[in-house]
């Protein structure tokens, strides 16, 4: 699929003129949640949405891609210092991030819930419906920033906290769930709804809140307008429904790539 994605020129003189000289850009690629970057079985291959993309718009930009696999938590903070010229990792856009952070988007995914099949719980309408629960999710991530930040609303309902396990490793947060440790995962809809096809006695709760995602650059970076030229280059080739496509995210797709827009704002606290 990406083999077949032609290089525009049109949108390559979009670049700065050092880059498209150098012909490189260095990425950062979390790794570990399928759908969106994941190793195949080999231990070497990397798969996935987020993978497919990049790769996808690089083509368009004629430059190759260096990419290293790196922590979800360390990518955002290793932009601004310089050390890669992007990250993927199903970034979400929040106003926090934009502070320090620009975005070129390419799917909306969000936030959602997964529990074990025998759960009692149905629905999360609000965070507070967690109190008293064991929740696990990914360390650095816009669900541990969400579930701190109304951690206190228990309290102030007369409700007992609930609990907040990060792991750095989403394998890590599905088996403490799998296991008993924790009651109910937070993390992204699309991830969500991927993993428990592929695990048995877990099911997808219900989604909570959507944001845009998209490619991460350093604040102020002059590759942002370049990389929303191509994905919406993508989208007019038909590369970009296919990818969806193929990674039965079709419900993900955006009308057009946007650069740092703001938030997606979610449900109100009860």
């Amino acid at each position: 699929m990406v083999s077949s994605v032609k290089k525009s020129d049109a949108v390559a003189e979009l670049l700065p003129e050092d880059v498209r000289k150098a012909g490189t850009l260095r990425i950062a690629a979390a790794t570990g949640s399928p759908p969106g970057a994941f190793y195949e079985e080999d231990g070497t291959t990397l798969s996935g949405a987020d993978i497919d993309f990049a790769d996808a718009v690089a083509k368009v930009l004629g430059v190759e891609l260096k990419r290293e696999a790196a922590s979800f938590e360390a990518i955002l903070p290793a932009l601004g210092s310089g050390k890669y010229d992007l990250g993927t990792g199903n970034f979400g856009v929040t106003d926090v991030r934009r502070k320090t952070i620009d975005f070129v988007t390419y799917i909306n995914d969000g936030q959602g819930f997964a529990v074990r099949e025998d759960s009692k719980l149905k629905e999360v309408t609000d965070l507070t419906d967690l109190c008293g629960l064991n929740v696990s999710t990914g360390a650095g991530t816009t669900f541990e920033v969400s579930l701190q930040e109304n951690l206190p609303r228990c309290a102030e309902k007369g409700k007992k906290p609930y609990e907040v396990k990060t792991y750095a490793d989403p394998a890590a947060g599905w088996l403490s769930l799998k296991q008993g440790r924790t009651d109910v995962n937070m993390s992204t809809i699309n991830g969500l709804r991927y993993a428990v096809t592929q695990q048995e006695g877990l099911r997808f709760l219900n989604e909570y809140k959507r944001l845009d995602v998209g490619f991460a650059f350093k604040k102020g970076s002059p590759l942002t307008p370049a990389f929303q030229a191509a994905v919406n280059e993508l989208k007019k080739d038909g590369t970009y429904d296919r990818t969806l496509e193929k990674w039965g995210t079709t419900d993900s797709a955006i009308e057009k790539s946007q650069i740092s827009p703001p938030e997606l704002k979610g449900p109100e606290p009860k």
